[in-house]
């Protein structure tokens, strides 16, 4: 049988119709089970928890079961893999911060944490940013960004606190480190949750971490923030000054979180998660619940968690080749 160029043009739109008709078909069966979401952290730190309120709050919306599960290790790693290799079906998500982007860079990873940052995964959306903070045990004397800097040049062994090696908190501090000219000893955690614990019980000195889990400590006495790195003060703990304002004005890096589902998922499931969760972003409860972890709810396309990736791999991951960060 021949075929000529109206046959092929015929096929290939019924491929596309059938294609479109699939994914809306799965869009409208979409759940028939639980959904898991994945975080790439342990329990007791803000990725843990924020990923819980979405969770709750989309299987209200879907009226269906949200399970988190925790694979915490390696840098958050070996939770983004699992994900990665997953079925594309919409069951098996992944909550993540953008340790997802940096931390391969760093890290020598087997062969069943590995993934592909930028083509592996197909983003559903960014939902919040958070600035970092560095904190210190009051037994350090550490008042400011200046006192850690003056004991550390004075030979004073000091050390610094991260929830994994390639996080944001590590470039943060490593750029600090070149900027001052210090060598502060890494001691990476395997979340931020940890490295807040050992942090407040003195076993580490310095701690960079979010927002969230650490103001308490502040009123309490149990830790004394020092500066943020973002390049303006955060309205959610306006008495905090900057790297900037201590000198080191090209030295910001900040946090944010999202959502991705294995490469491949369908794409009316991606837009149907994208709809419920922007929604869940404009709730008032929600916005206030992320206020208390240090976030800031963003929301968007899944395009724009796909830029985001892609400008944090570039951006960031070319500061950590510049400074020769490591996981060691």
């Amino acid at each position: 049988m021949k075929f000529n160029r109206r046959h092929i043009l015929a096929a290939a739109t019924a491929l596309v119709c059938c294609g479109g008709l699939g994914s809306a078909q799965a869009a409208a069966d979409y759940p028939t089970k639980p959904i898991r979401v994945i975080v790439s952290y342990p329990p007791g730190g803000d990725t843990d928890a924020i990923a819980r309120l979405f969770a709750d709050k989309l299987g209200e919306r879907l009226k269906s079961t949200v399970i988190v599960e925790n694979k915490g290790s390696a840098g958050g790693t070996v939770g983004n893999g699992y994900v990665g290799r997953a079925a594309p079906d919409g069951y098996t998500l992944l909550f993540t911060p953008n340790p997802f982007t940096t931390a391969p860079m760093v890290l020598n990873l087997s062969p069943s944490a590995s993934y592909d940052v930028l083509n592996g995964f197909d983003p559903i959306i960014q939902t919040a940013v958070q600035p970092l903070v560095l904190v210190a045990n009051p037994g350090t004397g550490f008042k400011s960004v200046k006192d850690m800097i003056d004991a550390a040049k004075a030979g004073k062994q000091v050390s610094y606190a991260s929830p994994g090696a390639g996080s944001p908190m590590h470039v943060v501090a490593e750029w600090l480190n070149r900027e001052a000219g210090t060598k502060i000893q890494h001691v990476p955690y395997r979340g931020v949750g940890p490295s807040v614990t050992d942090v407040v019980a003195g076993h580490v000195d310095t701690a960079w971490v979010t927002l969230g889990p650490v103001t308490q400590y502040f009123a309490q006495g149990r830790l004394v923030p020092l500066a943020i790195g973002d390049a303006k003060r955060s309205p959610l703990a306006p008495n905090i000054p900057t790297l900037v304002e201590a000198g080191y004005k090209d030295v910001v890096v900040g946090a944010w979180n999202g959502f991705f589902a294995p490469k491949g998922t369908p794409a009316s499931v991606i837009k149907l998660l994208n709809g419920h969760l922007n929604e869940i972003l404009k709730q008032p409860d929600v916005v206030q619940k992320l206020a208390t972890y240090g976030a800031f709810p963003h929301g968007g396309e899944p395009q724009v968690l796909g830029r985001t990736n892609a400008r944090e791999y570039e951006v960031v991951g070319g500061i950590i080749k510049t400074l020769g960060i490591t996981a060691q």
